[in-house]
């Protein structure tokens, strides 16, 4: 007869104060005690390194580290266990890796059933727009060149960072007319009409545009010497120091401290001639030389592209608006653009008065009353950087392409709408040029224009003139200060500062050396001093005799 089975009834403890065993059974004293928290994931059940709980980004309990109060084994029960790697899983991150291919089945979709709609078109191109802005911010940082070659012998007088720009504050009076020079001709109403489907190419202008420095000046010079103001500069290098902190590329400017006036000028050859592109895009433009669409080549195209494009939404050979007195820089028979200097000053402060040279573009009638114009025009180069295609988008989404240009050109407009408050124009009258290929830097075509009041047009980019006189009368405080001589301000290409930095007086010429020598070296024995004279004496004579 086969044995029965045999059962033993375990020993059941009977707990007075509440539930659960009363001691600890045997074979788990010593064990340590994990704590858990009910809003942890539910991984595995036996997880002796904790790699579960790098599934979910990191946010387990201990980051990715591993249990460590379960790095043991049981000799009685398990001999044959032997554990093999002791070490803590690596930590994650949490950052997920980009897969294109993620919702690749929900873009499919639309095209199996009904056809797409708009609000389906408008999802879709968001989507890709995340792919192609995931990860941004690791991409590589871009290095702009300065400007100007800081030489080692000049010492740094002062550095001003932007941050200490943003609260100072100063209210302008009413500017006083001094001088209006120039001729200025009437727009053409008919540009209010071209749309993209009816564009116009955009014609080349043989007229000569004249960037005269302030010093160079013969109205500055007069008003200079009369003693009608304390400190000049033009209205390029006013707006340059008003929207310095919205500025990313690197621009100077020199000061010259003659008596008690201050004198603000450009070097020649100084990128404050030229307009920037796309200088505060989210997707930085590179300085490459050999790509049409460097830093360097957009500027130069959008400096003609705006010089053709504001002349010839002029009448050419109609009725002109004479400003008074002559263009101070016309030489001869010159044909040179429609533009008039006015000449204003503005105190700064109880005891010094500024004098700003302004430049008008054109006169606009409106209700039978001629109103002062600024035309300036907005060029596409690519539409794949921007995200807008203008010949999409201009008819109907006007506003969605102008709040792209103010991202990606803020400084530029900004600067824009400054020298129209200054200048003390009605209107400003964008016009949005377009290659006729992407590859043509050439030719280009105008797609459409529009009108902008320059106090509205202020508020609706959060320009506070307020804050830009501030930054000016701080800048002249700061130069009253100095000695008599040359500086130089520069804006860092890479940091948002500005540097005064104390120059020579030849500094910007051409015999200026590269070089400078050390004080301890001494000069070649075959260029002694004596030696030196005479050659310099023989050139004389030579020129002399030529």
């Amino acid at each position: 007869m086969p044995a029965q089975p045999f059962f033993q009834v375990p020993t059941v403890e009977d707990n007075e104060d509440g539930w659960g065993p009363t001691t600890v059974p045997q074979q788990l004293e010593g064990i340590p005690y994990a704590p858990f928290s009910k809003g942890e994931k539910v991984s595995k059940i036996s997880d002796f390194t904790g790699s579960g709980f790098n599934r979910f980004g990191g946010r387990g309990r201990d980051q990715g580290q591993g249990v460590a109060v379960f790095n043991f084994f049981h000799n009685e029960e398990e001999d044959s266990f032997h554990l093999v790697d002791n070490k803590p899983a690596a930590k994650n991150k949490g950052q997920r890796r980009f897969n294109p291919q993620r919702f690749a089945h929900r873009n499919t979709q639309f095209s199996r059933g009904q056809p797409e709609q708009p609000h389906q078109a408008r999802q879709k191109q968001q989507k890709q727009r995340q792919f192609q802005n995931f990860h941004r911010d690791n991409q590589r940082q871009v290095t702009y060149s300065s400007s100007v070659d800081i030489r080692p012998e000049w010492p740094v007088v002062e550095s001003i960072p932007f941050t200490s720009l943003a609260k100072l504050n100063f209210t302008v009076g009413k500017p006083e007319d001094i001088a209006f020079c120039g001729a200025l001709e009437y727009y053409d109403k008919v540009y209010d009409r071209v749309t993209p489907k009816v564009d116009r190419p955009l014609k080349r202008t043989n007229k000569v545009f004249k960037s005269v420095t302030t010093s160079d000046d013969p109205v500055i010079r007069k008003l200079a010497s009369e003693d009608k103001a304390q400190v000049f500069m033009t209205d390029v290098l006013l707006t340059s120091l008003m929207c310095a902190p919205r500025s990313v590329y690197s621009w100077d400017i020199v000061v010259t401290r003659a008596g008690d006036k201050l004198f603000f000028d450009k070097r020649d050859g100084s990128n404050l001639d030229y307009l920037t592109v796309a200088e505060t895009a989210p997707e930085s433009v590179l300085e490459e030389k050999d790509n049409i669409n460097g830093v360097q080549q957009l500027s130069q195209e959008a400096t003609g592209v705006n010089q053709a494009f504001s002349q010839q939404v002029l009448v050419t050979n109609g009725e002109k608006y004479e400003c008074g007195s002559k263009n101070p820089f016309a030489e001869g028979n010159e044909n040179l653009a429609s533009t008039a200097y006015r000449y204003r000053k503005y105190k700064v402060s109880a005891d010094t008065e500024l004098v700003v040279r302004c430049e008008i573009d054109g006169v606009l009638k409106h209700k039978g009353q001629d109103e002062l114009l600024s035309v300036k025009a907005l060029n596409e180069f690519d539409p794949k950087l921007t995200g807008v295609d203008w010949r999409h988008k201009l008819e109907t989404q006007r506003g969605a392409v102008l709040a792209t240009e103010l991202k990606n050109n803020a400084n530029k407009l900004a600067k824009w709408t400054a020298a129209a408050l200054v200048s003390g124009v009605e209107i400003i009258k964008l016009g949005y040029v377009s290659r006729v290929h992407q590859r043509d830097t050439r030719h280009h075509v105008i797609l459409g224009t529009q009108v902008c009041k320059p106090k509205d047009f202020a508020m609706q980019i959060n320009l506070h003139m307020e804050n830009c006189w501030g930054i000016v009368r701080a800048v002249i405080d700061l130069c009253l200060k100095l000695d008599e001589g040359k500086y130089l301000i520069v804006k860092e290409p890479n940091k948002p500062v500005m540097r005064l930095y104390s120059v020579p007086e030849n500094a910007f010429e051409q015999n200026y050396t590269d070089d400078a020598m050390p004080e301890n070296e001494e000069a070649p024995a075959d260029e002694a001093p004596g030696k030196a004279e005479d050659k310099d004496d023989d050139k004389d004579k030579d020129e002399e005799e030529d």
